[in-house]
């Protein structure tokens, strides 16, 4: 069986950006995943070692956007690829990474990232 845990809102100021700028006074972010994974298991038993730990999820992200890169797509690729070697019971993995008002010179309210895989 298949099932889903989606971990989403995660909100961090970190300092990703192509500007200098952007790597001295940061901006806000939001993070949301989505795993797909059988808890068939943890749903009989109530052991948290038979699902995804979310603490363990969160604790990746938090520690990936704390490391600056210039693109939120390599940000991204590197919370899947840490999660996907770190986290057990993974199948499948959705990250979306949005920076919230991206200084490209127009009234937008953010932009994202999704990888799937």
């Amino acid at each position: 069986m298949k099932h889903s845990i989606e971990v989403n809102g995660i909100k961090l100021y970190a300092f990703h950006g192509c500007l200098p700028e952007e790597g001295k006074i940061g901006g806000n972010y939001i993070v949301d995943l989505t795993i797909t994974t059988d808890f068939t298991e943890a749903a009989i038993t109530d052991e948290l070692n038979k699902t995804v730990d979310y603490v363990v999820v969160n604790k990746i992200v938090r520690e990936e956007m704390a490391i600056r890169s210039k693109l939120i797509e390599h940000v991204g690729q590197r919370i899947v690829s840490r999660i996907k070697q770190e986290v057990n019971r993974v199948d499948s993995l959705r990250v979306k990474v949005t920076k919230i008002c991206p200084p490209i010179n127009g009234d937008v309210d953010n932009v994202a990232i999704i990888i799937e895989g």
